[in-house]
Formats: structure tokens, C-alpha cells, sequence
């Protein structure tokens, strides 16, 4: 099923394009998608419970401490639900579950590194807002919110097309960050409506805490990574050309799609 859409039977023969494409690989992905969400809420479990710690102690050495151990089991987790939105992104064929642990048992030590620096991202984030919001005495001037934002906005710019490199490609970190600053300068205003799409999402669920909590197991971590990737998806394609490469060193993940038969030639 879809989320919020009723399930349709699509023809085979090839991709549907534009909002049809977003309901058709919705559709055809839910169930796994909720599950692949649910194991990485369960990887961002420590880092949350240390997060929250830090903040009731006021501790930025705690914060420290949540980031450096949440973000090694933050990281791997995370790297599975990419891993399964850039497959199912291209249609590439076999059963989730199976492709899940064959990427997480080849690929978890690369997600160690990339998972710390963003746990501590969040981190600085979650207390420079507390910083700003609740624990100052008085209200911060506009200056300092535009740039606080500003800065969360091109963090955000650079992580968003820092993950899907790490899971399709391997390549070193340095050549990844420069991918980022040439790709976000490139498509920067649909990176950055992306990077904006998903700061509001997390700011609209933090600020209906703890009702927001209810629909986790639902949308989970899962959703905006999928809306957000699906929106970058064909600037990816074309600025890292991920399918033609993919099908080139994996023809084992080259999406199959049942074409009409040919018709036969009466002359023979």
C-alpha cells in the first residue's frame, strides 16, 4: 500500500514518472520500508536515551559521549534504510531483507565514522536550540536565529548527498565531501529544498512531542529520507550517472522489466 493513497495495479513495461512514480514504488515497498525504519529507530535508540541525559544534565561532555557511542550503532542502521530506498529508487530486483543484511554485514565499518559526525551534528544542533530557546533568559535576535538556521540548512545540504555516495560508491571521504560541494552547487536550490524539507519535518515532530512519538513506528525515520531522496533522485542519476554505473559493476541489481513480446515475423 501507499501512504495515504489507495493501492493500484501498475502495468509492467517500465517506470511511471512524477507523482505516479512516488505512489508506484510507495506501494510496492510499504511494508518494507516501515520494517527497514523500525530497525534504524532502534539504531538511533542509545544516541536518543544519551541525548537525553545530556539535556536533563545540561552536559555537554554527555552530548559528547551519546554522539561518539550512538553514532556507532546509529550509523550502520542508517546506512541500511539507504541502502533499501536507493534500491527500491531504481527497482532493483531481489527481497529486501536479504539485500539488508548483505549490506549491513559487507558495509557497517564504513557507516561507523559518517554515523559519529552526524549523532554529533544533531547533538550541537539539539543544544544550541535549547541554548537559544530555552535555557537563555532572553529571546536571541533575528540575526542570530537567520544564521543558526543558515548553518543547519547547509549541514543538512551536505549530509543529504554525503549518504547516498557512502552507500552506492566507495570511495575516500575527501572525494565524497567533494562530490557534496560540487553537487549543492550545482542543484543547490533543489538541495537546499530538500535539506529545508527535512529540517521542518524534524522540526514539526520535536514540536509535537510527545504526540509525535505515536507515529514513529509508522513514518518512522523512513519517510522524509524516502521523499527527500526520491525529489534529489534523478539530479543523483545525472550528476553521478548511479544507474548506468550500477548496471555496469552490478548487473545483478539492473531492474527487470517485462517487455512486450516481439511480434513474430511471418517471413521465413
Amino acid at each position: 500500500m501507499a501512504l495515504f493513497f489507495a493501492e493500484d495495479d501498475y502495468p509492467s513495461g517500465g517506470r511511471k514518472t512524477g507523482f505516479n512514480r512516488y505512489r508506484e514504488v510507495l506501494e510496492q515497498n510499504f511494508g518494507s520500508y516501515i520494517l527497514a525504519g523500525l530497525l534504524t529507530l532502534a539504531g538511533f535508540l542509545p544516541f536518543a536515551l544519551g541525548m537525553i541525559y545530556a539535556v536533563l544534565s545540561t552536559s555537554v561532555l554527555v552530548m559528547l559521549i551519546a554522539a561518539l557511542v550512538g553514532g556507532l550503532f546509529a550509523g550502520p542502521a542508517l546506512y541500511g534504510l539507504y541502502d533499501l530506498i536507493f534500491r527500491t529508487l531504481r527497482d532493483a530486483p531481489s527481497k529486501w531483507w536479504g539485500n539488508y543484511k548483505k549490506a549491513m554485514k559487507e558495509n557497517w565499518k564504513a557507516a561507523l565514522l559518517p554515523g559519529v559526525v552526524l549523532c554529533l551534528f544533531l547533538g550541537v544542533v539539539i543544544f544550541a536550540a535549547l541554548l537559544m530557546f530555552w535555557w537563555a533568559e532572553v529571546f536571541p535576535g533575528w540575526g542570530t536565529i537567520v544564521i543558526s538556521l543558515l548553518s543547519v540548512l547547509l549541514g543538512t545540504m551536505l549530509l543529504t548527498t554525503y549518504w547516498p555516495q557512502l552507500v552506492l560508491f566507495r570511495q575516500s571521504g575527501i572525494v565524497r565531501l567533494k562530490n557534496c560541494l560540487l553537487f549543492c552547487m550545482k542543484y543547490f536550490w533543489h538541495t537546499l529544498g530538500v535539506a529545508a524539507l527535512q529540517v521542518a519535518f524534524w522540526l514539526l515532530m520535536a514540536l509535537l512531542l510527545p504526540w509525535s512519538v505515536l507515529v514513529l513506528p509508522l513514518i518512522g525515520m523512513w519517510f522524509i529520507l524516502f521523499l527527500g531522496n526520491f525529489l534529489l533522485y534523478h539530479d543523483l542519476d545525472t550528476a553521478f550517472q548511479l544507474e548506468k554505473t550500477l548496471r555496469e559493476q552490478m548487473p545483478e541489481q539492473a531492474p527487470l522489466y517485462e517487455e512486450e513480446e516481439p511480434e513474430e515475423d511471418d517471413d521465413v
